[in-house]
């Protein structure tokens, strides 16, 4: 059976229906979530406390403010929760409402999506094969003038996997800061960078008013169902016009304990890296040495290939590897990219290891 839908790491029910799979019996490779699945001190913790859900949450959720804090390396008052990343990105595109944002591409499309919402115009840079789309930076900031409202980065980058570095990072909101340019930084998977200390912005919301910064909890936590995410600007401005419009107890009562509990999990934080850490070096290193496969350099969880096989596509290596019940992402939908790429995460050894095995044998 040919494919003819791009799925996405949540699709499992559709999975199921059109290649009568179990999705229990499907090793989500698309979904970009920690295969360590939901902590068991976090599974422990909540049970034990779900008489929580009888009363109202905190309507200023000044205890998971405080643990975040703590967890990210920030002031208090700089930290906004809300319903998932995509809740937060869509109402700071909606306060900000730009009239021009400039996108770095190939990368997650809500962003054009939200921008549309607003009247606004989405415009996107793209990161070149050339450059292992890595981001030319001098490209970037000759694009930049005062016609741009806000400048939006995926760091790191969904689906390349590649990464801005601070010093980097700061010219590129020194720009921005002349210019009088928002810039948004969706770090949702920054923290399973190896040295998240030279790559997070975090640091520089002291510095630049003009920075938005948002961490998700459902990749790297492994609970995307939850929808608890957050965001660092260290704009009291923008803060207080968005707190002045929200809805109360955006996030609900099991979500903000959840929070509490997992920004301190140290045990579950260590040994993620632990894995991620091991298993991209496998990953990287096991197709660089197959034939018809070039992987770009991961800083994330995931890693984007190129196919350089004559007639074989994205769809040839999807079909392959969904009939032996693993699940990857066909990246034919994203800007900028062709049905030659493919995207996949790293799951736990054994697995990584049966799908390098299988998309060899395409």
């Amino acid at each position: 059976m040919k494919n003819d839908y791009y799925f996405h790491g949540s699709d499992l029910e559709e999975i199921q229906r059109k290649y009568n799979i179990k999705p229990e019996n499907i090793t989500n490779f698309a979904a970009n979530v920690n295969p360590l699945g939901l902590s068991p001190n976090l599974q422990k913790e909540l049970s034990n406390n779900l008489d929580i859900i009888t009363t109202y949450p905190d309507r200023d959720y000044t205890n998971l403010k405080k643990v975040i804090s703590e967890y990210a390396g920030t002031n208090v008052e700089n930290i906004l929760v809300g319903n998932g990343t995509s809740e937060l990105i869509s109402s700071f595109i909606r306060h900000v409402s730009p009239k021009k944002a400039v996108i770095i591409g190939p990368t997650y499309s809500e962003y054009e999506h939200e921008v549309s919402k607003t009247g606004g115009k989405a415009y996107y840079l793209p990161l070149y094969e050339e450059d292992d789309f890595k981001l030319n930076i001098d490209y970037l900031l000759n694009k930049l003038d005062k016609s741009t409202d806000m400048l939006i980065i995926c760091n790191p980058n969904n689906p390349t996997s590649s990464c801005i570095d601070l010093v980097t990072m700061r010219h590129i909101l020194d720009a921005c800061k002349e210019n009088h340019i928002y810039v948004l930084i969706d770090e949702t998977y920054i923290e399973f960078v190896n040295a998240i200390e030279a790559y997070s912005a975090v640091s520089l919301s002291q510095f630049y008013s003009n920075v938005i910064i948002l961490r998700s909890t459902s990749k790297f936590f492994a609970s995307p169902g939850l929808r608890l995410g957050y965001a660092i600007t260290g704009n009291p401005d923008l803060i207080a016009k968005i707190n002045r419009t929200s809805k109360p107890w955006m996030i609900n009562s099991i979500a903000s304990e959840a929070g509490q509990i997992m920004f301190k999990d140290t045990d579950y934080i260590k040994e993620t890296l632990d894995l991620i850490n091991k298993e991209r070096d496998y990953c990287y290193n096991a197709f660089l040495e197959l034939d018809g496969y070039k992987p770009y350099k991961p800083y994330a969880n995931f890693m984007l290939v190129k196919i350089n096989k004559k007639n074989v596509t994205s769809n040839d290596v999807f079909e392959k590897a969904i009939k032996k019940g693993m699940l990857i992402r066909n990246c034919s939908t994203f800007p900028f990219l062709t049905s030659e790429y493919f995207r996949f995460c790293f799951m736990k050894h054994e697995d990584n290891v049966k799908l390098v095995e299988c998309v060899e044998r395409v």
